[in-house]
């Protein structure tokens, strides 16, 4: 597959995936795996995950910048906002140690496909279980320590091809309590810190490579990796309380079944 098909293609994956609770780590890796396509390299990684970010951080600037307020002003009235920020920074603690930890061997990516199709159905068991049982008796802004721990330890499974990092992070919040809608927003959110992590892990491994970089490849993927994961939080947050989870369970448990069938 051409380079610069396969870019487009990749970018419109991650975007897809990053913020649906279905895994961009495994669809990313399946068109290797399936077909042997090309692997367009780290620096790739780097401008995909850099697109998604541009996207969140652009989506809740507005939160954000209340966030960012009420540390710097102290004001009452920001005491929520207060406390989400804090919260998200202790939520993302547990995947950047873990992840950093086990960075050379994530980076290995030794996963089959038997193993995404298993984690896959796994996950999406969990998931629905979470979906089942959920009181939806908190918001966003009753997250607290223990709480945003929970939710952090939950979304270290993600480094597992097949889990999906927003898939376990909303599974664990709504497992905590919060509303469909507010778990999804906790763990877009999370995603700001957790992708910048991941970014600045990228970008120290990348320092130990001498690889060439094909620029019109990475803006590509950059691109179209930002403006579908805008449309998906977008279009995501607006319906999921009409759709709920079951198609994002029922997709997980299908790709996962069709995945053990080729193998």
């Amino acid at each position: 597959m051409n380079d610069l098909i396969l870019s487009f293609f990749l970018g419109l994956i991650q975007g897809l995936t990053e913020f649906l609770p279905i895994s961009s780590s495994a669809h990313l890796l399946l068109p290797s795996l399936l077909f042997g396509s090309n692997d367009l390299g780290l620096p790739f990684d780097i401008a995909v995950h850099a697109g998604t970010l541009a996207a969140v951080i652009y989506f809740f600037r507005t939160d954000i910048l209340l966030m960012l307020r009420s540390i710097y002003t102290k004001e009452v009235s920001l005491e929520k906002n207060r406390n989400l920020a804090l919260q998200l920074i202790i939520a993302t603690i547990p995947v950047v140690f873990v992840g950093f930890i086990f960075k050379d061997l994530i980076g290995e990516r030794l996963f089959s496909v038997s193993s995404i199709a298993l984690s896959n159905i796994f996950f999406a068991i969990i998931l629905l279980y979470a979906f089942h049982t959920n009181k939806a008796d908190k918001t966003i802004y009753q997250v607290t320590l223990y709480s945003a721990l929970f939710i952090g330890f939950v979304q270290c499974f993600a480094l597992i091809p097949g889990a999906s990092r927003s898939g376990t992070a909303i599974t664990a919040a709504l497992l905590l309590g919060l509303s469909l809608k507010d778990a999804s927003k906790f763990a877009f959110m999370l995603g700001i810190p957790t992708i910048l992590g991941a970014l600045v892990l990228l970008l120290f491994e990348i320092q130990t490579l001498d690889a060439s970089i094909n620029f019109t490849v990475l803006i590509i993927g950059f691109l179209v990796s930002m403006t579908f994961a805008f449309l998906t939080i977008k279009l995501f947050l607006n319906f999921v309380e009409k759709i709920g989870m079951m198609p994002f369970v029922i997709y997980r448990l299908l790709l996962g079944a069709i995945l053990i069938f080729l193998i």
